[in-house]
């Protein structure tokens, strides 16, 4: 093992991070706010870090990754179920904040997986508002389910005004999304570029450039098995299973299987496409996921190659 070469390992919590170091093993806790994260950079300093890892956790990691990657740091985000299971592999049943650090900088030694993508500041701002907007329109959903369950009339009028105000949140948080994307004349091009293929609307253009930087950036299997549409294999044996999606992106994969519905009656390209496979004998949801990984190849050339939607030559 190359004893020059030191992986990080940092447990997220919103009050702290832990962190482990291996091979030397040294282990350290910071506060997770602007000065732990100056003294996390000034301990790091000491060491030859070949990579950072840190798990998603909902937000509370953003501001510690951007911190790293200011230091010019390979830093990771990797969905938690990925090195939980690496520790279960080993027998590390235990659950600890300082060992899951360990665990982490262990899971960076041995997959050494690729550095996230470093956002500029209008993306970063882009996705803090795109992500607001997820949370207001589930509130949205929340309350407008509860409509009509309340025999108090003052309950009603509570959730009624109460709805009325995230609406108009709402509708005040897409002219601030709408004025982030021309703030920035490469966002607000891709923005147009992915606002012209039918099926793609507003929403979901915002989604793509908030949740999916890699787009365009890698091959169309890389970024179908990041969003969670890539097919994999149930083979045992004589035994050929159906294959089937799993993992992945989960806000993206929403909004591309809604925007797939759109685009299968309306852009040209994965109509036909959808018609061919209901006549060939395909379920009409398989349908629709295999429509949506091919709008979202078709996506990811246009993005790569900087051209503009062209359904005669797609």
């Amino acid at each position: 093992m190359d004893e020059t070469k030191h992986f990080v390992g940092i447990d997220v919590s919103k009050a702290a991070l832990d962190v482990h170091v291996l091979p030397v093993g040294k282990s350290q806790r910071f506060p997770n706010d602007g000065d732990g994260h100056a003294a996390l950079e000034g301990w790091l300093s000491s060491h030859p870090v070949e990579s950072v890892v840190l798990e998603a956790t909902g937000g509370y990691e953003r501001k510690a990754v951007q911190a790293l990657q200011q230091q010019g740091y390979h830093v990771c985000v990797v969905n938690p179920a990925r090195p939980r299971d690496f520790a279960k592999a080993g027998s590390r049943l235990a659950k600890t904040d300082r060992l899951d650090a360990a665990v982490l900088a262990h899971y960076a030694q041995v997959f050494d997986p690729p550095s996230a993508p470093r956002p500029g500041d209008v993306e970063a701002k882009l996705a803090r508002y795109a992500s607001a907007r997820d949370s207001f329109v589930a509130e949205k959903t929340r309350l407008r389910n509860q409509l009509g369950l309340n025999d108090d009339a003052d309950l009603e009028r509570m959730h009624r005004d109460i709805l009325e105000t995230i609406e108009a949140k709402l509708a005040e948080l897409d002219r601030m999304i709408q004025s982030c994307i021309r703030e920035k004349a490469e966002v607000s091009q891709r923005y147009d570029q992915l606002r012209a293929v039918p099926g793609i609307g507003p929403v979901a253009a915002v989604s793509l450039l908030a949740f999916l930087p890699e787009l365009g950036q890698v091959s169309r299997r890389a970024i179908a098995a990041l969003v969670g549409v890539a097919p994999f294999a149930r083979d045992s044996g004589m035994m050929r299973g159906q294959r089937r999606i799993a993992g992945g992106r989960a806000k993206v994969r929403r909004m591309l299987f809604m925007a797939s519905l759109s685009a299968a009656r309306h852009n040209p390209i994965i109509k036909t496409f959808y018609e061919r496979l209901i006549k060939g004998g395909t379920g009409k949801k398989q349908a629709i996921i295999a429509c949506s990984r091919k709008l979202l190849t078709i996506l990811n050339a246009m993005v790569r190659d900087n051209r503009e939607w062209q359904p005669m030559s797609t």
